[in-house]
């Protein structure tokens, strides 16, 4: 009986683990429940003064109102995790101010505004596949592929003989978007970006 009981009693805390982390846990991108509302953190900062205790500093973003607050945390501090639903959609098409999304396996529908949808398809092409995060029914953000290849629109030429290592110039690409890019690549060239950061990866 006591080995059973030990057991469930360690599922049941695996299970609460699960549903709560420290603010010494917070990772970048995590959704907790705080203050009567749903808070992704996007950057944290682990400090350990010379006198006093160590600290959390954290930036949260609201993942409703999109407002962005900066907070201080004991490490042991716990909260609740926000369950958070990502799902496949194909970007369609944007139509004015909505922006259109598809399910491919049940072909559903979805128009999001141009503030929810914020700069985060600069850059998608329209029929690529994204993530959609949402929280009980409601969709927050959009995460593009990590990497996408685009085709450069609009460039100054490269000058021959400058191979000046780390110089860049700007390039406007396909989507709109403009990035910074090596002195080499021209226009006309496909290239790979990491859509995290908006940096030039290759030349495809």
């Amino acid at each position: 009986d006591d080995v059973e009981s030990r057991g469930l009693g360690d599922v049941y805390k695996r299970q609460v683990y699960q549903r709560m982390v420290s603010a010494g846990d917070f990772k970048n991108g995590i959704t907790v429940q705080m203050d009567n509302g749903i808070w992704q953190i996007i950057e944290f900062q682990h400090v350990k003064p010379g006198k006093g205790a160590a600290f959390v500093r954290t930036k949260l973003k609201n993942i409703v109102s999109g407002g962005v607050v900066e907070k201080s945390f004991r490490p042991t501090e716990k909260f609740d995790l926000a369950h958070i639903e990502k799902r496949e959609y194909q970007y369609l098409y944007s139509d004015g101010d909505l922006y259109n999304f598809m399910d491919t396996e049940t072909f559903e529908q979805i128009a999001l505004s141009a503030e929810n949808v914020g700069d985060s398809l600069k850059f998608v092409k329209e029929n690529e596949m994204v993530k959609l995060c949402s929280h009980n029914g409601n969709v927050f953000s959009i995460e593009p592929p990590i990497t996408v290849e685009l085709q450069i629109t609009e460039s100054e030429p490269g000058v021959k003989g400058d191979t000046a290592t780390g110089a860049t110039k700007p390039a406007i690409l396909e989507t709109g978007a403009k990035i910074l890019v090596p002195l080499f690549v021209n226009q006309g060239d496909t290239i790979k970006i990491d859509t995290r950061t908006g940096e030039y990866i290759s030349r495809v």
